[in-house]
């Protein structure tokens, strides 16, 4: 199966093809695979080098002329490095354009903490406007890709090379949807979480709600499924910085007692390099540590 970064490539290489007025902006990476759409379109497949704060700051001029610009490279690169064009150039002109990151929080750890960026959803965050997209199998992110580059407002979408085995049907709109039904509490697995959120769940009496699109978040979902259990006791897990959407989910919950528990990649930095698997568990993200803090914090 190919990767979700594979499948972008080749969907926005075909949707070059389809939408007069897309362009792709780029900063070297993925630049291979857009050489085919490159030669067929020149004038609107664009890199600009190592250069992430002019990458932004193009695409948000492309978008002041009409255009609707698909801006992409690693999640570090693209949100933390360039934060103030992507604050300024998008946000403050009120542009719209579609952000495409890669890598993750830890897909190449050799890569080392400069390619890594578990902060990006958060950091985001701060900022008013922007739609959030977390899929967790390729055709999710070509199925999310396509409903964003009809649009005209500011989508982040954040490719992993974490997936799960199948994919589920997903719209932007369509807010989370039901996995599991249980009465002893909620969990939330976004995107790529779900396959380890089911297997640390399985034979436990709660409800699982999968969350594609993160931002806007489904607060009438979420109440919808809390109140519906015994105890309004929400786990919130997200492939990015633990606690990132602790707060919008307690203001989902704010007229009925609660608690939540957000889980997710640690503040501190693993200084050793690892592979992919050892970061997943070394954050409690594996089956095994989400199953032992789920039912540690459902116990009564």
């Amino acid at each position: 199966m190919d990767t979700m970064r594979d499948r972008f490539i080749s969907t926005a290489s075909q949707l070059l093809d389809e939408e007069p007025r897309l362009a792709v902006v780029l900063a070297d990476i993925s630049a291979d695979g857009f050489a085919p759409a490159r030669r067929t379109h020149p004038d609107r497949v664009i890199n600009v080098g190592i250069r992430e704060q002019l990458l932004v700051g193009a695409g948000a001029g492309m978008a002041l002329t009409g255009m609707r610009p698909i801006v992409h490279t690693f999640a570090s690169f693209l949100v933390e490095r360039p934060f103030e064009q992507v604050k300024l150039d998008f946000g403050h002109q009120d542009v719209g354009g579609i952000l495409v990151s890669a890598a993750g929080s830890y897909d190449w750890p050799a890569g080392g903490f400069t390619h890594m960026a578990p902060g990006d959803v958060a950091l985001l965050d701060t900022l008013d406007g922007w739609t959030v997209h977390v899929p967790g199998h390729p055709d999710e992110a070509e199925a999310l890709l396509r409903e964003a580059v009809g649009g005209d407002d500011r989508v982040y979408v954040r490719l992993s090379l974490q997936e799960n085995r199948e994919a589920r049907p997903v719209s932007g709109g369509s807010g989370f949807s039901v996995v599991r039904e249980g009465r002893r509490g909620t969990v939330i697995a976004v995107g790529p979480m779900l396959d380890n959120v089911l297997a640390a769940t399985e034979g436990l009496d709660v409800t699982v709600l999968y969350a594609t699109t993160v931002r806007p978040f489904d607060a009438v979902g979420v109440r919808r499924a809390a109140g519906a259990a015994a105890t309004a006791d929400v786990v919130v897990v997200e492939p990015y910085l633990a606690g990132t959407s602790s707060a919008v989910a307690g203001e989902a919950l704010l007229n009925l007692p609660h608690r939540v528990l957000g889980l997710g990649v640690g503040r501190a930095e693993l200084r050793r390099y690892g592979q992919m698997e050892e970061h997943l568990t070394a954050h409690g993200l594996d089956p095994r540590g989400l199953r032992e803090r789920i039912t540690g914090f459902l116990r009564p």
